[in-house]
C-alpha cells in the first residue's frame, strides 16, 4: 500500500476541475492545507472568489475524489475564500477601499444591460462578497429606481459622498442627485468629469468589488471612461441577434485596446418561455452569444431568459435575486457571479499595495 503524502493527496484533488474556474484547485493554488492522521485526512481550501451557493458542492466533489484514495478512510474538506485586488490597467492606480472594479457594457442600449448590472451585484453580496454599484450611466441613471432608492447622499465633511444603502448594496448614481425625469443634456467633457467625481469623490467602504454599470455604446465618452476607471475587468451583455452582437464586439475590442480583460459575456433574452402553455422559442435568434465567446476566445458566462418577472421585479425597486432568491433567474445570476469572480481570480495579483511608497527628500 502506498504511503499517503501532501503530494497522493493533491493529486487526487487535481483530477476534479473545478467547474467556475475551468480549471482544478491545485494549479490554481486554492489548496490551502493537507493534514493526514493515520488513514484520515483534512483539506483546506480556500478560492479567490466568493462562492456561499457553491462552497459545499466543491467540498462534496474534493472529498469524494480524496476517498477515492487508497488507504484512506474518511476526508474532511472545508472551503472558504479570500477575495484579492486585481491589477488594473497600467497608467492607473487602484481607488481606495476598491479592491476590484467590474465593468458591465454593452455595445447597444436596450439589451438589459442596467438590469444584469445590478443583478450581477446582488449575486456576488448573496455569495459573500461586500459589493458597491456606480451607476455610470449619466444620460440614463436608472439604478435609483432598481434598487427602490429615493433621496439624497449624505456629505460628513462637503467634500465627499456617502454611498446609499439598498440590499447590503452601496450605490452612487447621478440620478440621487438629481430629478428623476430631468434630462442631462451635457458634453462629453462634463460626464466624464462627472462620473469621475462619483467615483473617486464617494466614501466607499472596504469593497471587494465595485460594479459599474457603463453607459451603452463605444464612443468617446465610454473611451474615456475606459482609460480613466481603474478596472480589473468587463463583462459584455448582449442579446443573440444579429445587430446586438455587431455591436457587443466593438464594446469587447474596445476593452482589448486600452487593455481591460474581458471576463466574458452574459447573454441576455436568449429565449422566451410562453407564461401560458411553457413553449421554448428563441425569438432573437439561437446561441449568438456563445458564438461571439467562441470567436473571441472568452466565457460566456450565462444565458438568461426572456422573462416577465425580471422585468417587473427590477421595476419595482426589487430585483430578481432579492424578489425572489431561489428562482431559476437568480440562480443564473448567482452562476453567473460566482464565474465572473472566478475568471478575475485567475488574473494578475495587485500588488501595489504592499510596498511602501518610497519617497526621496534633498536635505
Amino acid at each position: 500500500m502506498s504511503e499517503l503524502t501532501r503530494e497522493t493527496v493533491e493529486a487526487a484533488i487535481k483530477e476534479y476541475v473545478e467547474p467556475h474556474l475551468g480549471r482544478d484547485l491545485v494549479s490554481t493554488k486554492s489548496v490551502r492545507t493537507v493534514e493526514i492522521e493515520g488513514d484520515q485526512v483534512k483539506v483546506g481550501i480556500t478560492l479567490g472568489f466568493p462562492a456561499k451557493g457553491a462552497a459545499s458542492g466543491i467540498a462534496e466533489a474534493v472529498k469524494q475524489h480524496v476517498e477515492a484514495l487508497p488507504g484512506v478512510s474518511a476526508a474532511q474538506v472545508d472551503v472558504d475564500w479570500e477575495i484579492r485586488s486585481h491589477s488594473v490597467q497600467k497608467s492607473l492606480k487602484p481607488i481606495d477601499n476598491v479592491k476590484n472594479i467590474i465593468a458591465v457594457a454593452s455595445g447597444k442600449g436596450g439589451v438589459g444591460k442596467s438590469t444584469t448590472a445590478v443583478n450581477l451585484a446582488l449575486a456576488l453580496s448573496a455569495e459573500g462578497a461586500k459589493v458597491g454599484i456606480l451607476d455610470a450611466d449619466i444620460y440614463g441613471p436608472s439604478q435609483p429606481r432598481m434598487l427602490g432608492i429615493t433621496g439624497k447622499p449624505e456629505s460628513k465633511d462637503g467634500n465627499s459622498l456617502e454611498p446609499m444603502n439598498s440590499y447590503h448594496l452601496q450605490a452612487m448614481s447621478i440620478g440621487f442627485l438629481i430629478d428623476e425625469e430631468t434630462p442631462m443634456i451635457w458634453r462629453g467633457p462634463m460626464v466624464t468629469q462627472a462620473l469621475e467625481q462619483l467615483l473617486n469623490d464617494t466614501n466607499w467602504s472596504e469593497l471587494d468589488y465595485l460594479v459599474i454599470d457603463l453607459p451603452p455604446g463605444t464612443g468617446d465618452t465610454q473611451l474615456t471612461l475606459a482609460q480613466k476607471v481603474p478596472v480589473s475587468g468587463a463583462v459584455i451583455v448582449t442579446t443573440p441577434q444579429d445587430i446586438a452582437l455587431l455591436d457587443a464586439r466593438k464594446g469587447l475590442k474596445m476593452f482589448q485596446k486600452v487593455e481591460v480583460p474581458v471576463l466574458g459575456v452574459v447573454e441576455n433574452m436568449s429565449i422566451h418561455i410562453c407564461s401560458k402553455c411553457g413553449h421554448e422559442e428563441h425569438i432573437f435568434g439561437e446561441g449568438g452569444g456563445g458564438r461571439m465567446a467562441e470567436q473571441y476566445g472568452i466565457q460566456l458566462l450565462g444565458a438568461l431568459p426572456l422573462d416577465i418577472h425580471i422585468r417587473e421585479e427590477t421595476d419595482s425597486g426589487k430585483p430578481s435575486v432579492v424578489a425572489d432568491p431561489e428562482s431559476r433567474v437568480s440562480q443564473i445570476y448567482r452562476e453567473i457571479a460566482r464565474k465572473t469572480a472566478a475568471k478575475l481570480s485567475l488574473q494578475a495579483k495587485d500588488y501595489a499595495a504592499k510596498f511602501p511608497r518610497i519617497v526621496i527628500e534633498n536635505n
